[in-house]
């Protein structure tokens, strides 16, 4: 999903840095402010993570590549705001060390990678699991989930950013000046590759990488008072009164 340098116009790459830069300055006061000191290790841990994962990437036709984040994991983990954070410095040396996705494109894979797949998983993930024990199999399976539509609703983005560049970025003659494709093959192109294939990996390691978590380390697990709380709640209703 990582979009190359010369693929978005400045219409487009100076739009998503500019909506990135609150969202990068919020995320770094949340986590300095919220983050628990034995979950401080989980935040460069889920770093690494991310930018391993990231690294086996496919081509995918259109221009752009396949592959699973694991912004989705480290959001039900450590919440959605420290998975900006983790996503975005992965990014950032992928870009610059390693030449995957470009430049001038960091803002908008940025707001792809490290924003619409945390936030989207992890509200999905909130919503399916609702009260239920930290290590039950519905809050598994709600993190397997929102891991795949957090995925997909992601690459659903990317294309539709490249999409619109011959619309926004053409010459008087109507030539596309960065990304020749349409919408009509840009969003299919990524959605049914992701969808299809990736997003069931982004499912099966969000999953298990939970469950293992939440069996054997479920303190780290961001709100897990409040899970725990809820789930007892559940357990030991109170006595109906007269």
């Amino acid at each position: 999903m990582h979009i190359p340098d010369g693929y978005l116009g400045p219409t487009t790459f100076i739009v998503m840095f500019l909506v990135m830069i609150p969202i990068w300055l919020y995320a770094g006061y949340w986590v300095q402010k919220n983050l628990r000191s034995r979950q401080v290790p989980y935040l460069a841990l889920g770093a690494a993570f991310s930018f391993v994962i990231m690294m086996f990437n496919v081509p995918v036709p259109g221009g752009s590549s396949g592959h699973a984040v694991g912004s989705a994991l480290i959001a039900i983990v450590l919440g959605p705001w420290a998975a900006v954070v983790c996503t975005s410095v992965a990014l950032i040396i992928q870009c610059l060390v390693f030449g995957d996705g470009g430049i001038t494109a960091y803002g908008a894979n940025c707001f792809n990678m490290a924003t619409v797949i945390p936030f989207t998983g992890y509200f999905i993930y909130k919503l399916i699991a609702g009260k239920s024990p930290i290590a039950s199999n519905l809050r598994i399976a709600a993190a397997a989930i929102g891991g795949y539509f957090g995925l997909g609703i992601a690459s659903g983005v990317a294309g539709f950013e490249m999409g619109i560049q011959p619309i926004l970025e053409h010459t008087a003659a109507g030539v596309p000046l960065y990304m020749p494709y349409g919408l009509n093959v840009t969003v299919p192109a990524m959605m049914i590759d992701h969808f299809g294939f990736f997003c069931w990996v982004e499912a099966i390691v969000t999953g298990l990488a939970f469950a293992y978590i939440a069996k054997n380390n479920p303190e780290v697990i961001f709100n897990h008072s409040e899970i725990e709380k809820n789930a007892k709640k559940e357990a030991s209703p109170g006595v109906a009164t007269a």
